[in-house]
């Protein structure tokens, strides 16, 4: 076994997704993720403290979203705040583009799973929020616009995971955040906006 190979917490991340979707979450075991990455179960554990913990490890979105949020123009409506920071945060997916279309598969696949991304979602929120408030924002408002933009970035995700014209997230984020604030106009212009999803009006600034 290859022990000094470099980034074994990548390859453990790697081997674990692909095991995942050829066999399932439930059915992979800790044993397999390790073989696979050509590692022990001990260098697994340094690095990941369950299976369930290399879906949900900490990464660098909720630091991004606090720190473009806090240093947004203070200018800006709060969802213009949002769609800049969760534009700012997109790379941190773009550059993980496969493993993030693996970890969405699994989790799709296993409703405790599903509950277990709801919470994180939910953190994400709860990041936002905070700092809306410390802009001034008051605190219902800032829970209100925290969450349309998370619930936004989950479409905006899926929509870029899916999407066949390999669109950008960030045009994906401006697009479903743009869908979000057409939801009380009329049909017509609604309909129009969403038409227009990836037009030049798409261009994060």
């Amino acid at each position: 076994m290859s022990r000094w190979k470099p980034d074994a917490r990548g390859r453990l991340e790697k081997a674990a997704l692909e095991l995942y979707n050829d066999k399932g979450f439930d059915a992979t075991t800790v044993a397999e993720i390790a073989a696979r990455a050509e590692v022990t179960e001990r260098t697994f554990y340094r690095h990941f403290g369950d299976k369930r913990e290399v879906l949900f490890q900490r990464n660098a979105l909720a630091d991004v979203l606090a720190h473009a949020t806090a240093t947004a123009a203070d200018h800006l409506a709060p969802l213009e705040v949002i769609a800049r920071a969760l534009a700012e945060a997109a790379p941190v997916f773009e550059e993980r583009a496969e493993l993030v279309r693996q970890r969405q598969a699994v989790i799709a696949a296993n409703p405790e799973l599903q509950e277990r991304e709801l919470a994180k979602l939910a953190s994400l929120v709860s990041t936002l929020a905070h700092a809306l408030r410390a802009r001034g924002l008051e605190a219902t408002t800032a829970a209100l616009a925290a969450e349309i933009g998370i619930a936004a970035f989950k479409v905006a995700v899926e929509r870029w995971i899916d999407d066949p014209g390999r669109h950008t997230l960030a045009q994906h984020i401006r697009g479903t955040l743009d869908a979000a604030r057409h939801l009380t106009a009329p049909v017509e212009h609604a309909a129009a906006t969403d038409e227009g999803s990836f037009t030049g009006r798409q261009n994060v600034a």
